[in-house]
Formats: structure tokens, C-alpha cells, sequence
């Protein structure tokens, strides 16, 4: 039981530590990721979120600073789960044509994570008048949806097309044969 009553600021400094510990874990992940995809646009995605999750995590660095703060994980459970899930996918699913769906499938679930956490801390932070944190957050959060945007678009452009292979070709053609049924 909490012996003192706890506030909306300590539930921003816990976040703040939660999501300094989850890209720490995620810049770690990533590198298996893309040494797994063969989409080159898949790679080239990854790589820049690679790089973008550095400048995340010196972000955040920045964040604790203007709260007085050390710059410290706490281990977020959350995070461990996904990317687990993650590396079970990958061994289910890496080097077959649905290997490249897994893994934007699994990265996804990590900026959908990240993309709650974010948007969450950065209201905390306009709302408790911490303007450069919310400032930073926002900054992350933008990263965060793009990258979820560009995975969105290379797996309905290529990742899902390729993972469905003659599937997708043989339901084009029943839905032929349906079309012909119905003129009949």
C-alpha cells in the first residue's frame, strides 16, 4: 500500500521512466528485425526508426532534465511482452513469405504501445504546465505515427500482398466466379 497519496505528476515521471526503459529495449530489438526483412523498403524503415529511437531516447534524457529529474528505466513489463511476442513471431515466421507481415505485424504492436504512452504523457505534461516536456513528447509522438504509417503502407503495398502469395490469386478468381454466377 502507497504510504503518501500519489499525483498526476508522479504518474508522468513513472511514464517518462516506463518509456526510457521500453526504447532502450526496443533499440536493442530492432537490429534482429531488420536483419530479418527482406523487403528492402522494410529495412530502409527500420534502419531510420533505428536511428529515430536514439534520438528518442536523448529526448527523453532532455525530458527528465527539465523535471529535475535523473534520467532512469524502470523496467515496463508491457514492452517486454510485445517485443517477446515479437521474437516468438519471428522464429515462427522468419524466412518464409509471411516474414516480412510478422514483422511489421509485431512493430506495429510495439508504435501502437508507444503511440498510447506518448499521447498519454504528453497531456500530462501540457496539463501540469511542463511545456518543453510536452514539447518533446510531442516530437516522439509525431515519430511514432509516421513510423506506424509508413509500416501501414508497406504492408498493404507489398508485405501482405507477398505474404498472401496464390491465396489473394485464387480469391480474385472465385470472386470472378461469383461476379459470372450473379449474370446468370
Amino acid at each position: 500500500m502507497a504510504t503518501k497519496q500519489k499525483g498526476l505528476e508522479d504518474l508522468l515521471i513513472h511514464g517518462l521512466k516506463d518509456m526510457y526503459y521500453a526504447e532502450g529495449k526496443i533499440q536493442k530489438a530492432l537490429p534482429k528485425m531488420i536483419e530479418a526483412a527482406s523487403d528492402e523498403a522494410l529495412r530502409d524503415a527500420l534502419e531510420n526508426h533505428l536511428a529515430e529511437t536514439g534520438e528518442q531516447i536523448t529526448k527523453l534524457e532532455s525530458a527528465f532534465e527539465a523535471m529535475g529529474q535523473a534520467a532512469k528505466g524502470e523496467k515496463c513489463d508491457a514492452i517486454e511482452g510485445i517485443l517477446k511476442e515479437g521474437d516468438s513471431l519471428l522464429s515462427d515466421f522468419g524466412g518464409t513469405p509471411s516474414g516480412d507481415a510478422a514483422i511489421i505485424f509485431s512493430c506495429q504492436a510495439v508504435e501502437h504501445y508507444e503511440i498510447a504512452r506518448y499521447g498519454s504523457l504528453r497531456a500530462y505534461a501540457e496539463l501540469l504546465g511542463h511545456d518543453e516536456v510536452a514539447s518533446l513528447l510531442e516530437e516522439i509522438l509525431e515519430q511514432e505515427e509516421a513510423a506506424d504509417d509508413t509500416l501501414s503502407e508497406i504492408a498493404e503495398d507489398t508485405a501482405n500482398p507477398a505474404a498472401a502469395g496464390d491465396t489473394a490469386d485464387a480469391r480474385d478468381e472465385d470472386d470472378s466466379d461469383e461476379d459470372e454466377d450473379d449474370d446468370a
